[in-house]
């Protein structure tokens, strides 16, 4: 297989987060003082950087710590509405069961995320790199990468916003977007070797090498 160690993303990769994502988000911005966000914004807001939707949004660097400790509390408070996207749960049964090392790398908490997954999911996944914050996703992919012993080349990161692009290029990881997430697909393939899984069954393809 070309990939022995594959790691996610969470929130838009392999859970279906965006509605309640965005409930949470708009509540937290009348509490913490920053731009809500309306269905007419979506477009332009999914062809954006982080760093570009912080600005667009208003938010003072210092502030997200505390928006982001926010941000996870409300996310745990309506974690019921969130689930994993079809075809998930099976991707994951195949590959660990061909021997892949998997890992999931968010900036959502654990709590949050073994909610959504449950026991059995919970048990096929060997790292978890939780509550990611300011300093972004490189480190923690480095982190994961020597816990595994593996060459870089072994390595897939799978995301779903140019963010996670940057910091698997960074971190000497391989990275390919999803088309089904935040970020818009015209946005993220540039920054995936100008190719995106199209749906979740393409994993296994890359993985075998196809």
């Amino acid at each position: 297989m070309k990939y022995q160690l594959i790691a996610f993303d969470f929130d838009g990769t392999v859970a279906d987060s965006f509605a309640c994502f965005l409930r949470v988000l708009n509540h937290t911005a009348q509490t913490h003082g920053f731009r809500a966000v309306e269905p007419a914004m979506f477009d332009e807001l999914r062809g954006m950087s982080s760093d570009e939707i912080r600005r667009y949004l208003k938010i003072p660097y210092w502030k997200i710590p505390r928006i982001a400790t926010a941000m996870r509390r409300g996310m745990f408070e309506r974690i019921d509405e969130v689930s994993l996207f079809p075809g998930v749960e099976s991707l994951w049964q195949t590959l660990a069961q061909a021997g892949v090392t998997l890992g999931i790398v968010t900036s959502n908490s654990f709590e949050n995320i073994s909610r959504v997954m449950g026991d059995e999911n919970l048990k096929l996944i060997s790292h978890f790199e939780c509550n990611i914050g300011l300093m972004g996703k490189r480190r923690p992919l480095r982190r994961l990468l020597k816990q595994s012993g593996l060459a870089a080349s072994a390595a897939l990161y799978i995301g779903d916003e140019k963010r996670d692009a940057e910091a698997a290029r960074a971190a000497g990881w391989d990275f390919i977007g999803v088309a089904w997430g935040y970020a818009k697909p015209e946005a993220l393939q540039p920054l995936s070797n100008g190719k995106l899984f199209q749906q979740v069954e393409d994993i296994l393809a890359a993985v075998n090498g196809s």
